[in-house]
């Protein structure tokens, strides 16, 4: 994987992407800030789809969306044809990503504390696709959702 984090939220999340954003490069990652760059109230469709356009431009890259709940941004993104996991917890995000192999993680700062949430971030950028039977369910996604 990349150790570009492509970033964004709307104005529910901004907060939290602030303070996700510094533990990131104080990590190591490069950050991709895609907006908004203020509180101003905003449409999270829009930053959802400027995250979700730089993941299909390099698959090796990942993603964080944060909006309010989480919910928005995840349902944005998989609209999109990006696997984006809601993570509220440690183990979903393992699973999201060893399991599922989701590539964009979202949260929701009116529901998640920034502690919290920076360990979800994390494990979510530690964790690797484990693959095999996993990638034989990931493949069915595909074939049943046509």
């Amino acid at each position: 994987m990349s150790k570009t984090i492509v970033i964004g939220s709307d104005h529910g999340g901004y907060n939290l992407k602030k303070v996700c954003i510094k533990a990131l490069t104080d990590w190591g990652y490069t950050v991709e800030d895609q907006g908004p760059d203020c509180l101003d109230s905003c449409d999270y469709p829009v930053y959802a789809a400027k995250v979700c356009e730089r993941l299909k431009d390099d698959p090796a890259k990942l993603g964080v969306l944060i909006c309010g709940t989480g919910q928005g941004m995840t349902m944005t993104a998989n609209r999109m044809g990006v696997r984006a996991a809601l993570c509220t917890n440690e183990f979903m995000a393992r699973m999201a990503r060893g399991h599922n192999d989701a590539r964009c993680l979202c949260m929701g700062e009116r529901v998640t504390g920034q502690g919290v949430a920076l360990d979800i971030l994390k494990v979510f950028l530690e964790t690797q696709f484990e693959g095999d039977r996993h990638q034989r369910r990931i493949d069915l996604i595909d074939t049943v959702s046509k």
